[in-house]
């Protein structure tokens, strides 16, 4: 008798799915909650990620309906796609959430994020802090003799190249809002 060679996983033969069915690849994903905006919300939110410990990458809330007393909360996380539908699940859970979604996968969105930069230079390196913020449409909010406040917005990965190529000429603070987004279309 010759031995059975049998191939791991699903065939056309098999009834059962054998292969493993998570991914240890780790995926960035927003998310947005609507909840009640009533005391405590945002720390049980909050305490969801650290109590498991997930990591938020990103976090910004704020009053979106004064008279339903409603919150967004926006929450940029990484994690593999079993962590993240764990997430979206728990969120689901507690008691003051209206809605949870997930815009990663729910279609395409529009996310902007907010930042203001000092940079503290003299000379060419002003020339070029202004130069480079007129190509980034980034706008002059403040200015001294020898340091500029600017205001940019954009998708992070836009906050990110403005910073790195402010570094050298001089940026000594940051600082960012996180991520705000909504869905497209209807």
């Amino acid at each position: 008798m010759s031995a059975l060679h049998i191939k791991k996983g699903a065939t056309k033969h098999s009834a059962y799915n054998l292969r493993p069915n998570f991914s240890d690849t780790q995926e960035r994903h927003t998310i947005t909650v609507l909840v009640e905006n009533e005391p405590g919300v945002l720390a049980r939110v909050i305490g969801l990620f650290s109590g498991r410990g997930y990591n938020i990458d990103s976090l910004t809330v704020a009053e979106v309906d004064h008279t339903g007393h409603l919150s967004r909360i926006t929450v940029v996380t990484t994690g593999t796609p079993q962590v993240i539908e764990q997430i979206k699940a728990q969120l689901g859970r507690i008691v003051p959430v209206h809605e949870v979604t997930d815009l990663t996968v729910a279609g395409p969105f529009v996310e902007r994020e907010l930042a203001i930069v000092k940079v503290v230079g003299e000379g060419e390196k002003r020339v070029e802090a202004m130069r480079l913020a007129d190509i980034f449409r980034a706008k002059v909010v403040d200015t001294t003799l020898n340091s500029f406040i600017f205001e940019i917005t954009g998708t992070p990965d836009k906050i990110d190249a403005f910073a790195d190529l402010m570094r050298p000429l001089g940026m000594t603070k940051i600082a960012r809002t996180g991520v705000a987004a909504l869905l497209r279309g209807e």
